[in-house]
């Protein structure tokens, strides 16, 4: 496994974390983390990556040297997301609006974002408006969820006026009650549950520690997340079932929305979703590939916008 005091390599070549963590830098700009440094077996100062603290108070020490954002944090038990790989998307999901834009990275506040579980840590809206200045639209079922994001937001007075949370009343709805009929979003993300009931959860999360490896980190995954509520981890039918109803539920919102894109942890769920993708009847689609080191993942992405409106969406939107 990966060496967690450097992030996986082939990230994107925009995503800032392509290189080892610099702990002196990161414990310069946020004094906290070196609370939690400590010499490992190999002579190496770096933190524990099996200590949830310790990876949140990195989290913390990432954001607020890279992005600029103050006073990042959620609540005990909750998902604490690695940084590098949560860019990446945001990076690839530029790259997305560039090649339906003759190559051009739309940035900007004329774009407009909605993140379908943005969850108590808000990373996608984060670094997505620090990199690309895009506003966003942060939904989730959760109350107490949506209070953490909104801390967040507190603290960086600054972007309030481009990160809006708004919550779902409805926990079998994705785009329903959020989307306005006078809303238009350039792109939907979403980072969705993919195991199905808490016992695989469990069993998941026991085979990944079985053999964690050395403090040193020669064994440890650093992709690893730690805690997560139950609707950020499992729902019926896993994610086959999570992305399966979105994609039927987003025909109604089709004219009001250029890229729907989600997450797919499972290289086996695309041939189950593969039915429905043809039963919507969309334009077009695209399946996009993030490598990390030895790790994979992909997302999916789908329009209902005919060529004649997509050409009129970038003519009135993207200039």
């Amino acid at each position: 496994m990966s060496d967690p005091t450097r992030p996986a390599a082939q990230l994107h070549p925009r995503n800032r974390h392509q290189q080892r963590y610099d702990f002196p830098t990161l414990c310069a700009s946020s004094p906290e983390l070196a609370l939690f440094m400590r010499q490992t077996p190999k002579g190496n100062r770096a933190i524990d990556f099996t200590d949830p603290q310790a990876i949140k108070a990195l989290n913390r020490a990432l954001l607020k040297h890279w992005y600029g954002i103050e006073g990042w944090g959620i609540p005990d038990g909750y998902l604490c997301p690695p940084i590098p790989g949560r860019a990446d998307y945001i990076h690839h999901l530029a790259d997305l609006l560039a090649s339906s834009h003759h190559g051009v990275l739309p940035r900007g506040e004329q774009i407009q974002v909605l993140d379908i579980g943005c969850g108590a840590n808000c990373i996608y809206p984060l670094i997505g408006h620090s990199e690309y200045q895009w506003q966003f639209t942060g939904a989730d079922i959760e109350p107490r969820s949506l209070a953490s994001a909104q801390k967040i937001l507190d603290a960086n007075p600054a972007l309030a006026a481009h990160i809006r949370l708004q919550q779902q009343p409805d926990p079998q709805c994705c785009f329903s009650q959020i989307i306005q009929p006078n809303d238009r979003y350039d792109l939907t993300l979403c980072n969705p549950p993919f195991h199905t009931s808490p016992e695989q959860m469990t069993k998941g999360n026991q085979r990944k520690w079985k053999h964690p490896g050395k403090w040193d980190g020669s064994a440890v995954d650093s992709s690893l997340n730690f805690g997560g509520q139950s609707n950020e981890l499992w729902c019926d039918g896993g994610e086959v079932a999570f992305i399966s109803r979105m994609i039927r539920e987003s025909v109604q919102f089709g004219a009001q929305v250029y890229w729907f894109t989600c997450l797919v942890s499972k290289q086996t769920t695309l041939a189950a979703i593969e039915p429905v993708l043809q039963e919507v009847g969309i334009e077009q689609r695209q399946t996009l590939v993030m490598t990390q080191g030895l790790k994979t993942s992909r997302f999916i992405a789908w329009s209902f916008l005919t060529p004649a409106q997509r050409q009129l969406w970038q003519q009135q939107r993207w200039g």
